[in-house]
């Protein structure tokens, strides 16, 4: 069916108390150039009354002790990036449509979402300076409603962001204090030796790839992938968690559906959060960039020929060098081999992945129950990317969402991927 929101309104909502102005240092993880972007996503809900109003009173009063996140991204006067704690608050935009969440099936089918619809539209122009976060509540005719989220990476990864959305929800809620005081802490490591100035050069992009990839979701249900973990369990005597199952699926069945040559070179990269690898950790409440790539390698050959368990094996060696190509990153040792971990090849061998499962977004609560559905939107159509999440409630399992195959090879990738479910 044809689905339009109605905008009704649309403005800067500020933090409800006066907050500290200056300048606040970003850390170096933050100022990489890889981070320059925003991050998108939707939220579904299934009930909400009131919840424009709800949601924006919420968030208002979550910028207080998020007060960072209401100022202006910054350049020093050494090209250093800086938060200008200005207050000047994030952008909300009211809508509203006719439709019930139902009719439209709570947005399951995630490939003929109509993103620009429920997305926070155009922004005036600010002073030249963006807000951090753009934030759309659309009410639909059953109560129910749908955030539209755009969150500058710069500021926060995944795990950071949720924690926010999570304080917006328990400020809904009518809690008085936060369960998690956020914590700014972005002084964590200097930058890492021979690296100082590694955050501002320029960027240059890569040659544009001439394929496009196509978009397709695959969902795997909860027996199915307790089944993997228990056969590989016999297999091995050894345990396995569900990302590393679709992990190892997804980057076998996409390598025999391309047909690689078999001396091939293919790449998985996912990315690691590194809170806890720090000595000491990150304090609780940190809601800053602290994750790290790990790069798993092999051939094609390898891989097509390969078990499932033996792709998850190669993966779980990979995880476990993560303390030990951390430090080494922290010290300078990647630089000094010429190697840019944050710098993978973006080409048709390389696979990314991502874990959306524990990052908390499933987690946030505004007074009605959490998300029945959270839908992360594709950054590019060039970077074969997959992201695991879950299912849309109230099934259980696990949803994968993919851009990761161009339209020759996405069918047999497809066939391919029907042996997993």
């Amino acid at each position: 069916m044809a689905f339009s929101a109605l905008r009704s309104d649309r403005g800067l909502v500020r933090p409800s108390a006066p907050t500290p102005s200056g300048m606040l240092d970003l850390s170096f993880i933050d100022k990489l150039p890889v981070l320059r972007c925003n991050a998108r996503t939707l939220h579904v809900f299934r009930r909400g009354i009131e919840a424009v109003q709800v949601i924006r009173e919420a968030l208002s009063r979550a910028l207080v002790p998020y007060y960072p996140l209401a100022g202006r991204l910054k350049e020093s006067s050494q090209g250093e990036l800086q938060i200008a704690c200005t207050g000047e608050g994030v952008w909300f935009v009211e809508a509203s449509a006719k439709c019930t969440l139902d009719a439209v099936n709570y947005f399951d089918n995630t490939a003929s979402i109509p993103y620009d619809e429920l997305l926070p539209d155009h922004v005036p122009e600010l002073d030249g300076m963006d807000p951090l976060v753009l934030m759309q509540v659309t009410q639909f005719a059953c109560d129910g409603f749908v955030i539209g989220l755009i969150f500058c990476h710069s500021i926060c990864d995944g795990l950071g962001a949720a924690q926010f959305l999570n304080a917006v929800g328990e400020m809904a809620r009518g809690l008085k204090h936060l369960s998690i005081a956020p914590v700014w802490y972005r002084d964590f490591f200097p930058p890492p030796p021979q690296q100082a100035n590694a955050a501002v050069l320029p960027n240059l992009p890569p040659p544009m790839p001439d394929y496009r990839l196509e978009h397709a979701n695959i969902d795997i249900s909860l027996d199915k992938i307790n089944q993997f973990k228990r056969e590989f369990q016999e297999l091995t005597g050894q345990t396995c968690s569900s990302f590393e199952i679709v992990a190892a699926s997804i980057w076998s069945h996409r390598t025999k559906a391309i047909n690689f040559g078999r001396n091939t070179e293919v790449k998985l990269v996912f990315f690691a959060n590194c809170r806890q690898l720090l000595h000491p950790p990150l304090p609780e409440g940190f809601y800053g960039n602290c994750f790290f790539p790990v790069t798993v390698t092999a051939s094609s050959e390898l891989l097509t020929k390969s078990s499932n368990a033996v792709v998850v094996k190669l993966i779980q060696d990979a995880k476990a060098q993560l303390p030990n190509e951390f430090s080494k990153w922290m010290n300078g040792g990647h630089m000094k081999d010429g190697v840019d971990p944050f710098a993978p090849p973006l080409i048709y061998t390389t696979l990314f992945l991502s874990e959306w499962g524990r990052l908390g977004f499933s987690q946030v609560d505004y007074g009605w129950g959490p998300p029945v559905h959270i839908v992360p939107i594709q950054g590019s159509s060039i970077i074969p990317v997959g992201i695991v999440g879950f299912l849309p409630s109230p099934r259980k399992g696990i949803r994968l969402m993919t851009w990761c195959a161009e339209k020759a090879h996405l069918q047999p990738f497809l066939d391919q991927m029907l042996k997993l479910i």
